[in-house]
């Protein structure tokens, strides 16, 4: 399965979630950062260059694999 190309949905639910994009290679790297307020929504995707998000604070991950919510506790 490639999952490159492959899109997600960020949704705040509180001001200031930050999500930053991690680099692909033998080295992980921060390399964009972005802050949404609540109720901003971003688009993003893994590329060739990118191979994993981190997301802090309260928000919604809507991919084709389903929807996350950060703050649900288990």
């Amino acid at each position: 399965m490639n999952q490159v190309n492959d899109f997600f949905i960020i949704k705040a639910k509180e001001n200031g979630v930050n999500v930053i994009g991690l680099t692909r290679g033998k080295d992980t790297r921060f390399h964009h950062s972005e802050k949404l307020d609540k109720g901003e929504v971003m688009l993003a995707q893994f590329t060739e260059h990118t191979s994993a998000v981190k997301v802090r604070g309260k928000a919604v991950i809507m991919s084709r694999y389903g929807t996350l919510h950060t703050d649900d506790v288990e």
